[in-house]
């Protein structure tokens, strides 16, 4: 997956999550008391569906995606400083990060549950947040494609110099998991290492029910 991530800005985790345990996490998002806050994308130009943001404490299976996926991806993160020529360091464990984000004012817990029926969609993005980004994240599908639904693909667009951008579709299936570059990546050019920039974003739903969960490892200000 490293060596994914190094060629291109993201890489499949392959089956992570059970059908019962995407379920699981999708029932929670009628509930009120596991959630922060609730967006109305439409309300702000950032397509259409709906997403909410957990509260603290998380429940359960979503720490410990959160605690268990950051130590490795913290080690591609560093790497990818040393090849951008970049002295930012980040923290070994998950714990480490969020102290650094709470010191500068950023404690609001970013990891989401979206949801999405017929006709929505979510534009290109960065989910940056504040200062302190931690430059990768995940995203676990909790529906089944063509059987819950149809289109919803995600999208990750990369900014290329001096060339058009360029997408791609990540064909996820239920219960797996995509990581993917919140904001920039290294890559080789003939001229050396320079900063590809990424969006990602979900095409139109056609019908059916997406719903996706998010993990972010920085915080929010």
């Amino acid at each position: 997956m490293a060596a994914e991530l190094d060629a291109r800005g993201w890489a499949l985790t392959g089956p992570v999550l059970t059908p019962e345990t995407c379920a699981r996490i999708a029932g929670l998002y009628p509930q009120e008391p596991p959630f922060r806050s609730r967006v109305v994308m439409a309300r702000h130009g950032f397509g259409r569906g709906e997403y909410k943001y957990f509260a603290y404490p998380l429940p359960e299976v979503v720490q410990k995606l959160r605690a268990g996926l950051y130590p490795p991806l913290a080690g591609v993160a560093n790497a990818w400083m040393d090849r951008l020529g970049e002295e930012r360091r980040f923290p070994e464990t998950l714990d480490g990060m969020l102290e650094r984000c709470h010191a500068a004012g950023q404690a609001r817990p970013t990891p989401l549950l979206l949801t999405y029926g017929p006709g929505d969609y979510n534009c290109l993005h960065q989910d940056l947040y504040g200062e302190h980004v931690f430059p990768l994240q995940a995203a676990f599908l909790l529906d089944q494609p063509s059987r819950d639904f149809e289109g919803g693909e995600f999208v990750i667009v990369e900014q290329r110099p001096r060339q058009q951008s360029a997408a791609q579709v990540v064909p996820l299936a239920q219960g797996e998991g995509v990581i993917f570059a919140v904001r920039e990546r290294p890559a080789e050019g003939t001229r050396g290492v320079h900063r590809r920039m990424l969006r990602h974003g979900v095409s139109e739903v056609r019908s059916g029910t997406r719903r996706t969960l998010g993990v972010i490892f920085h915080d929010a200000t």
